[in-house]
């Protein structure tokens, strides 16, 4: 199967989840034994999945950042972290595509690895010592002008997907500069390490380990991008993850339902799903998806049909919608919790994986604590600009 061959959203959808439903199983044993997902990779590159997101005229399918959505909320509905490991590389794809920022070559040389071979990247940006770059802290790691090379020196720290990554996009400090730069840098290059330092109780298989980088010389045209401060603009491809946690919730309200409907004990006539109080719990699990479901989608299609101009202006939304739809998984996946009751916190139930696997969504950029002040002042100018009432 190959999906780039399909010619409808049904079609790629349908072959996506046949892809995908061996993912449910292995999820299990995967966090069980804190492994990468190796065969779930295998099996996207298998159907071109990677390539999906590469312009039309560079050979992908173009789709658009809802149909992204979709997909990305289905894989993470079989496997959350799988969901939420592809989807940087899909978003980053998908925002090279749109822009086009990096050179013309560079671009094409990426997209024909990605279609050939299902070559993986994802942007490296974190540190321990600066935190989160969303918060605006300089890397640590630097970048050195040698002959007509540059020399990279660092670590990086959540870099997701790392034991099947092709393509890290570093960014550095320039030293002669003092300018914060962006490097493609290929997993063949020499001084390249993984530090299997990943030990969260929460998406065990996003393998986000430290990357280390030591003399690590890379050709002049390696430098892709300079980060201009105070210039960061909206990134809708960052929704891929609320619709990876969207899809972990759906998945815990699959299993809720399937366990009310099969759990019976002797005090009942029946199974527990014809309890009021279980049905009260599941239909505010409903009421939650659909109110999540919409906003996410709805702020996904104004995106698509808007221009840059009108891009640029939808910082507010997208935040918003990470936020909320976020806090709406964690939420759902406590009341998937409370119909289960104790049964829940077993280690062979999967809501206890779901509910560790949704907080982490607390802590994806953008951060709540930086995102409900910027509401404020979105608010507050929005109030400011408009004329007194006549």
């Amino acid at each position: 199967m190959d999906i780039l061959k399909a010619k409808t959203f049904e079609e790629r959808m349908d072959i996506l989840n046949e892809t995908v439903a061996p993912f449910t199983e292995r999820a299990a044993h995967n966090d069980l034994e804190r492994k990468f997902p190796f065969e779930n990779f295998e099996e996207l590159k298998a159907i071109n999945y990677p390539a999906l997101t590469i312009p039309k005229e560079y050979g992908g399918a173009g789709i658009s950042l809802s149909e992204m959505l979709r997909y990305q909320e289905a894989i993470s509905r079989a496997d959350g972290s799988t969901g939420l490991s592809i989807g940087w590389h899909m978003g980053i794809v998908q925002d090279l595509g749109e822009t086009g920022k990096w050179d013309e070559s560079v671009l094409e040389a990426l997209f024909d690895d990605i279609k050939a071979r299902g070559a993986l990247i994802n942007n490296c940006a974190t540190e321990k010592q600066t935190g989160s770059p969303t918060r605006g802290g300089k890397p640590s790691t630097t970048a050195r002008k040698v002959g007509g090379s540059w020399v990279i020196d660092g670590r990086k720290s959540f870099t997701s997907m790392a034991p099947v990554l092709d393509y890290f996009n570093v960014t550095a400090v320039i030293e002669e500069t003092g300018e914060v730069g962006y490097f493609l840098i290929p997993r063949s290059a020499d001084g390249i390490a993984i530090d299997e330092t990943w030990d969260s109780v929460a998406m065990t298989g996003t393998g986000s380990h430290d990357l280390v980088l030591t003399n690590v010389r890379v050709e002049e045209s390696a430098l892709v991008e300079i980060s201009v401060p105070g210039k960061k603009q909206p990134a809708g491809w960052l929704l891929h993850i609320p619709a990876c946690y969207l899809g972990i919730a759906q998945a815990a309200q699959d299993y809720a339902i399937r366990f009310a409907q099969d759990y019976s004990p002797n005090s009942l006539n029946g199974p527990i799903i014809e309890l009021p109080n279980v049905k009260q719990k599941i239909g505010q699990i409903e009421l939650e998806l659909q109110r999540a479901r919409h906003f996410l989608y709805s702020v996904a299609k104004q995106w698509d049909e808007s221009d840059d101009e009108q891009r640029s202006q939808m910082a507010a939304e997208l935040g918003a919608v990470k936020v909320a739809v976020t806090n709406s998984a964690v939420d759902i996946v406590d009341l998937a919790m409370r119909v289960a009751g104790a049964h829940s916190l077993s280690e062979k139930s999967p809501l206890q994986r779901y509910y560790r696997d949704v907080r982490a969504g607390l802590h994806n950029p953008p951060m709540e604590d930086m995102l409900i002040p910027s509401l404020a002042d979105f608010a507050i100018g929005k109030a400011k600009s408009k004329q007194p009432v006549k």
